[in-house]
């Protein structure tokens, strides 16, 4: 079903398919907890993740993910390989693709992954580039699954740069599950292709919207941040926190989406700008979960596209 298959977007799986990777990450975390971290299904194997960008949650849970499978973990950034001298991506995947049974790569490019995936023998996983965050968006799947009871049928509201990759991620595994997803910020930074990336993500009963108004997070089960200023739009950092500002989540804020509102953030936060410190230390959120969930699903979607 899954092997040797790239996980670059999620919009090339079913809506089948997400849920069986999101069950078999859930039964690797209930697994996790019950003291059987090693499942070595994948002993011997090797995974090369690339990160041409700084990570904790990403390269730690990948990496332990990984190892939990019984695979050996090879991490390096361009510097340490000859794409920091100029060799072609094309040659990096062909290379790699003689070493390793899988490739994962953080990067500043989603055409990168692409390059890499059509060159590459192997799968390719998106650990993050700046169209998508597909790894991310299982995450909150699952976590949401977990504190809610369900996975279909929510509704999620992203507050602040409505046009990044967490975003993007959260509209297409919503529009396979059936969320209701809505984009709260400011109009300048608005999507253009907001219905076609729902519409290429196979629509499934969900709703997804982009508003201005802080009013429209009533009666959502989450709300949902990231950073104002994400790596590789330093140049426009006071520009970016002078429109978002009003949209910091605050108690006002929740209290505004209703007490049954959980609220999200992917991390690293930046406390005291899209978030305030009693909202992320707060009872209702369940951003730790969210980063060890990075794991669980690390870890099955390593198992099922590895061959």
């Amino acid at each position: 079903m899954f092997r040797g298959r790239d996980v670059l977007t999620l919009i090339e799986f079913k809506p089948d398919e997400v849920v069986a990777l999101l069950e078999m990450a859930k039964e690797f975390k209930a697994r996790y907890h019950a003291g059987e971290i090693y499942t070595p299904i994948h002993l011997g194997k090797t995974a090369v993740l690339i990160f041409e960008k700084p990570s904790t949650r990403t390269r730690v849970s990948t990496s332990a993910a990984a190892h939990q499978l019984g695979m050996n973990v090879i991490v390096a950034n361009p510097q340490e390989l000859q794409l920091g001298r100029g060799e072609t991506v094309p040659d990096t995947a062909r290379t790699l693709s003689r070493y390793a049974q899988v490739i994962a790569a953080r990067v500043y490019r989603h055409e990168t992954l692409e390059e890499l995936a059509q060159y590459a023998d192997v799968p390719v996983l998106n650990l993050l580039s700046d169209r998508f965050h597909p790894l991310q968006a299982l995450a909150d799947a699952l976590t949401l699954w977990e504190k809610r009871g369900r996975l279909q049928g929510l509704k999620v509201a992203f507050v602040g740069d409505v046009g990044n990759n967490v975003a993007a991620s959260l509209v297409v595994i919503g529009s396979k599950l059936g969320w209701e997803v809505r984009l709260v910020g400011p109009r300048q930074l608005w999507r253009n292709d907001v219905s076609k990336l729902a519409e290429d993500a196979g629509w499934t009963g969900a709703r997804v919207y982009q508003t201005d108004s802080l009013e429209d997070l009533r009666g959502v089960d989450a709300v949902y941040t990231d950073v104002w200023v994400s790596m590789g739009f330093e140049k426009e950092a006071e520009e970016r926190e002078r429109l978002l500002r009003p949209y910091q989540v605050n108690s006002a804020v929740m209290e505004a989406a209703g007490p049954q509102a959980l609220f999200m953030h992917c991390l690293p936060a930046h406390r005291g700008m899209e978030v305030a410190d009693d909202v992320i230390d707060g009872p209702r959120s369940v951003v730790w979960d969210q980063a060890e969930n990075r794991m669980h699903t690390a870890k099955a979607v390593l198992a099922a596209v590895t061959p």
